[in-house]
This record gives structure tokens, sequence and C-alpha cells, in this order.
């Protein structure tokens, strides 16, 4: 495919979604109205989010496979002379997996919401917050200027705190403030250091910044710079201990907003640790590094022993607060691989990435599920004295949730595997300079954290899923048509994923070890 296709398709992708925003707030032409304007609104947002799907997979198929370390559909232009800010855009091996994983959550909570629409103001709002939300996650994925990174970050912010204020259940109003509040201090802070490395590199392009490899920035405005820009970005991750908002913003916010927040905005975080720390400011990337991997690691026992506590009967443990608490511990991995700076724990960070992606979006999906049938989604009311016995009120339904633990828990053969094996295999052996002994505790702490994730996991699964279904227990509606086909594609790329990783870091393992070695 022509570099020129190419970069329309990129382009498209990024303002397609915007475009999309403004339409659905317009009144729908004659025609196109349906059975009643809410239904052709949200009609409007599966079509829109279909075709940036569409357009994504178009994409990567054009991509030269051959060559993922080159970034390749790249447009840049000037945006701002004055201040040398450039509309530059460009995706390699690692933000295409990124953007394809967006349009597909994106364009699958769409259809969910087709069926399902989530409680609360007008459908317009709703859909058109979803369509911004879509394009600053891509554009995140796929600008190529510090200054047009940090925009499409804070761009994201908006829609999704109207998402859990508006459209969330108890508590929202105070969740969605604490998401807000969390982030913007958060992002304040990474300004700062982006700025810094800007104004002392010269140029705000993150190529060139890269290609650099901080030989322009000296060791102390790389670690305050680093330092700066990895607090903004830890809060996003959600690295321990800045992740306290989001238990409440998972808990609170409806089913799309809980897949989105988990399955794509958790990732800006990390890739910004990837794309912009790791080869802008190798120094203070690596003095920062033991310490990030410390906080990973207690990441990982804290949120799985919180979900072992939450798991247990008696504990009212919310089963939507289990699972975000288990991506603390999840995201705890990335962090880990990330911070071990050699090319297997960078690429089983973002294997891991992609994972979480589509394991925690399932299971989010599933939690609705379970809550829109039971009214609830309190372990204790749900399971009783002897359990939900989901298997036999809804068998498809509880095999779904058993398959969603089991590929979290990290079983072998599917998708949650093989990132967490690669991120404890790069602490085994981390960059050199770092202190092998201290990376083999932090490898440790993570292998008790896959201990006890399974147990938390197998703990929900025997209290929800089994257990005996009583004569007078009414009947259960199992999957449905629409559930059947927003979740499919989930269970297909957790299974293939884990079956043929080689397709994901085949992608991934050249552009990081360019990136390692400072762009070059």
């Amino acid at each position: 495919m022509s570099h020129t296709v190419l970069q329309i398709l990129l382009a498209a992708i990024v303002v397609v979604p915007l475009v999309g925003a403004v339409a659905a707030l317009l009144p729908a032409p004659p025609g196109l109205k349906g059975r009643s304007p809410e239904q052709a609104v949200l009609r409007h947002g599966v079509t829109v989010t279909g075709a940036v799907l569409a357009l994504s997979v178009a994409l990567a198929a054009g991509f030269d496979h051959g060559h993922p370390a080159r970034m390749q559909a790249t447009t840049d232009i000037g945006w701002i002379p004055a201040l040398g800010i450039r509309i530059h855009l460009g995706v390699d091996g690692v933000s295409l997996p990124l953007l394809v994983l967006t349009a597909l959550l994106t364009f699958l909570c769409a259809l969910y919401s087709y069926f399902r629409m989530p409680a609360g103001p007008s459908p317009k709002a709703y859909v058109a917050l979803i369509l911004v939300l879509e394009s600053g996650t891509l554009a995140s994925f796929a600008v190529l200027d510090l200054v047009l990174f940090f925009l499409a970050f804070e761009m994201v912010l908006v829609p999704m705190y109207f998402l859990v204020a508006r459209w969330g259940g108890e508590g929202r109003e105070r969740a969605a403030w604490r998401f807000i509040l969390y982030t913007v201090l958060g992002s304040v802070v990474m300004l700062l250091g982006l700025l810094l490395v800007g104004i002392k590199g010269g140029t705000f392009d993150m190529v060139a910044l890269a290609t650099d490899n901080g030989s322009k920035l000296s060791h102390t405005t790389q670690l305050v710079a680093a330092l700066a820009i990895g607090v903004g970005l830890a809060v996003k991750a959600p690295m321990w201990p800045l992740h306290s908002w989001l238990p409440d913003a998972h808990t609170a916010a409806p089913t799309t907003g809980s897949v989105l927040l988990a399955g794509v905005l958790l990732k800006m975080g990390t890739y910004g640790f990837v794309r912009i720390i790791l080869p802008v400011t190798p120094d203070g990337a690596h003095t920062l590094a033991p310490y990030l991997a410390a906080f990973a690691a207690v990441g990982i026992v804290y949120g799985s022993l919180v979900c072992l506590s939450l798991a247990r009967s008696g504990a009212k443990g919310d089963l939507k607060r289990l699972i975000a608490y288990s991506s603390v511990g999840h995201m705890g991995f990335v962090l880990l691989g990330i911070a071990t700076l050699t090319p297997t724990g960078v690429n089983g960070a973002l294997f891991a990435n992609i994972a979480h992606g589509l394991i925690t979006g399932l299971l989010f999906f599933l939690v609705g599920a379970i809550k829109d049938r039971y009214g609830t989604s309190d372990l204790d009311a749900l399971s009783g004295a002897t359990g939900a016995a989901l298997y036999g009120r809804a068998p498809r339904l509880g095999g779904l949730l058993a398959f969603g633990a089991v590929a979290s828990l990290g079983l072998p053969g599917l998708a949650g595997f093989w990132g967490e094996m690669l991120a404890m295999f790069g602490s085994f052996r981390p960059a050199d300079g770092l202190s092998r002994p201290a990376y083999l505790t932090f490898m440790a702490l993570a292998g008790l954290g896959t201990l006890l994730t399974a147990a938390y996991m197998l703990v929900v699964v025997r209290r929800v899923c089994m257990g005996e279904k009583a004569q007078e227990t009414p009947a259960l509606a199992d999957v449905r048509t629409y559930e059947f086909a927003a979740w499919t594609p989930l269970v297909a790329l957790t299974v293939l994923a884990g079956l043929w990783p080689a397709a994901l870091l085949g992608l991934t393992d050249p552009a990081v070890q360019q990136l390692l070695r400072g762009g070059n």
C-alpha cells in the first residue's frame, strides 16, 4: 500500500470520530431516524466506530510488517511555527496494536450500547462523548509531537468524567471528581516535564528526540524530566500508590465506561513510558527504573491481596471493584517489564498491555451483564449461602466468566500468560547497571502475585458460578445475541494471542530494540 494511502488512513482514523461526534449532536437526517431519534444516534455511534475499526484494520493490513521499527504513514506539517509545534503523525510496531485495540473496544462498546443503553441523559451526548474519547485515545497513540501528545492525553479526561458522572451508578459524582482531580494534577506535572525536554532538547518532535537519545540533555535535566513525566503517566497507568482513583471510577462507571477505562485509557500511561521516557531520557530512566520496579512489584501484591480480601465471604465485596483492583496488579506487570529496560521486559509489557485490554474488557462486560440480571454486583448478594449457581442458571454466561477468570490469572495458552512471563524474565536479567538481586526480589514478588491472582479468581468462580440451583429460583437469561456479538471478538483474540504470540511480538520487538537504542 502506498505511503499516501497510509497517510490518509491514519489521519482519517484520528479525525473521523471527531467529525462523528459533531454529527451526533445534530438532528438526524430525514429517512435515517428509524423508530426514534435515540435509536438513530445510537446507530450512528455504531456506524462511525465501525468505520474507524475498518480503517484501522486497513492500516494494519497495509503496514509494512517487514519493517515494524520504521515509522510509517507519517504526516509532518507545521502548526505553530513560532513554538516549533508540528502536526506529526506516524505509527510503528509499538503503536499499531494499541490503535487497533482502541478501535475494536470502542466499536464493541457502541454495539453493546445500541442494545443496552446505560440509564442517564440524552443518548446524543453519550455517543458524542464516546467518539471524542475514541479520537483522543487514538491521537495519543498516533501523534509524534510532545505538545500534541499532551493535548490528546488531556482530551480524554472530559468525556470520561461525564460518562462516569452522568451515566454511572451509585457514588458516580464523587468517583468522577476523584478521577478528574488525580489525572489533572498528574498531567500538570507531566506538562512541566514535557516542556523541559522540548526546550532543552531544542524540539518537541518525539522521533528527533528519540534519535538524539538524550545527548542534548544533561543528566540532571533527564532525571527531573523523567520524574515529572513519569508521575503524570503513572497516575494514568495506574501505579501504586497513585491508583486510588481507579476502583471508585470503575465501580461507578457504566459498563462501557469501565471497558474503555480499563481496556484503553490505562494503556496511554504505559505507552508514554515506552515512547517518551525510555528513548528520550535514557539516563533518567536508568536512575529511576529500580524505584519504578519496586512500586510495580508492591502494586502487584497489593492489588492481589485487596482482591483476595474482597472475594472472601462476608466481605461485602463488589465484583466490579474487585476487577478494578485486579487491574492495579496486572498493570504492575506492565510497569515491571518497562522498568527492566530490556527488550524482553519491554516486549512483555507491551504484550501484557494488549492482553489486559482484551481480558479485562471482557470481564467488565460480563460483570455488567451479571449486574443487569441480578440487579447487583455485590459478591455476597450474588452468591448467597451456597453460590449463585451461574453454571446451572445461565451456563454460557458462567462459562464465559470462568474463561475470563482463567485468562486473567495467566493460564498458559491464553493471552494473559505471555506478558507476565516475559516481564518476569526481564526481571531475572535486567539491563546492565541495574541491581540484579533487587530485580530478583521484584520477580519473586511478581511470582507471588500470580499465585494470589489465581486464588482470588478461583474464589470468584466458585462463588458466582457454582452452587445448587434451587427449585424456586426464577429463570435467568443466558447470553443474548448482541452480547455474543460484542464478546466473541475478545474471546477469540485472547485465544489467538495466547496460541500465536509471535504475531504481536514480531511487531513490537524490532520497534522496541530501536527505541532502546535511542531510535537509531
